[in-house]
């Protein structure tokens, strides 16, 4: 992964890894931790590590299985082994509670950015198919009100961290939030959902937030205006090292981006607070750092509505 080394010579703040951390992959737990074993010898990770602090939420390949939800048996487990092998306090509110979600806030007053770690997987309902595999995959929209990406608790753990002071909010999720679905895993599978998080940020009046996800295994820049306080932006980096044999992105309307990006990459994400309108610029880079995607926005875009 030498991808990680060129990461670790960026000195980043805080550094995100957004699921399919490890490939379990498995109901064995075992198997499991010598996975997240080898990424621990790893040493481009070492060095990345030594750098920066790491915020991780998992997807469905560390979680445990491909595609799995609330229905994975060893959920418990698992969340032991991830909050074990990402040094997690004994003391955290993660090792008492469902779920691995958390939200830390860094910087000064006036600098703040406030990090939401969404947990997509630990209560997540089954997915609706179709007997028609998209390009994408078979998953297909699906309006019953009694399905769940987050679960009550965490929804209502949400709502009071989006109240919270802050000028910058990261929302992490494992799979993508805007895109349109096109078969695979995404949050427009479960629509009251994701309009769910829509009205809960309109709701909180919690300005500057945007989304970061991975899961594609190609990189590109989405957005959103349709019954929103503020346009959504959702920047999806992936992957490290594990690029996809189709080569074919999945169909999006809501893509911003010129084009996909689909060899190793990493996202960077900087903000420059100097501006009297500060400055947000996301940025995707490849394996020896030359920018392939770039998307600037002025902080004032991100306002919520007064009334």
């Amino acid at each position: 992964m030498p991808i990680l080394g060129e990461m670790a010579k960026q000195k980043a703040d805080a550094v995100l890894f957004l699921g399919d951390n490890i490939y379990a992959d498995t109901h064995d737990m075992k198997v499991m931790r010598e996975k997240y074993a080898t990424l621990a010898k790893n040493t481009d990770f070492q060095a990345l590590q030594q750098h920066a602090p790491i915020f991780a939420v998992w997807d469905d390949h560390d979680y445990g299985l491909n595609d799995a939800g609330a229905d994975y048996p060893q959920r418990v487990q698992a969340q032991k082994e991830f909050l074990d092998f990402w040094g997690i306090e004994k003391d955290s509110p993660r090792r008492t509670r469902e779920g691995i979600y958390d939200s830390v806030i860094l910087g000064p007053e006036g600098k703040r950015v406030q990090i939401l770690l969404l947990d997509t997987r630990y209560f997540r309902s089954t997915l609706k198919k179709s007997a028609e595999r998209r390009v994408g995959g078979p998953y297909i929209p699906d309006s019953d009100p009694a399905k769940t990406i987050l679960g009550e608790t965490q929804w209502q753990w949400l709502e009071g961290e989006l109240k919270k002071s802050a000028e910058v909010r990261i929302i992490a999720t494992g799979i993508q939030c805007v895109p349109s679905d096109a078969g695979q895993e995404t949050w427009a599978n479960l629509p009251r959902e994701r309009q769910r998080l829509f009205d809960l940020i309109s709701k909180a009046k919690a300005s500057g937030a945007f989304i970061v996800s991975g899961d594609r295994h190609w990189s590109e820049f989405s957005m959103t205006d349709e019954n929103v306080d503020y346009p959504i932006y959702d920047f999806t980096s992936s992957s490290f090292n594990q690029i996809h044999p189709r080569g074919t992105p999945t169909d999006n309307q809501y893509r911003i981006s010129d084009s996909t990006y689909h060899k190793e990459n990493y996202g960077v994400i900087q903000i420059d607070w100097e501006k009297d309108d500060p400055i947000v610029e996301v940025q995707i880079r490849d394996i020896n750092s030359k920018i392939q995607l770039r998307n600037t926005l002025k902080l004032s875009e991100l306002q919520a509505r007064s009334n």
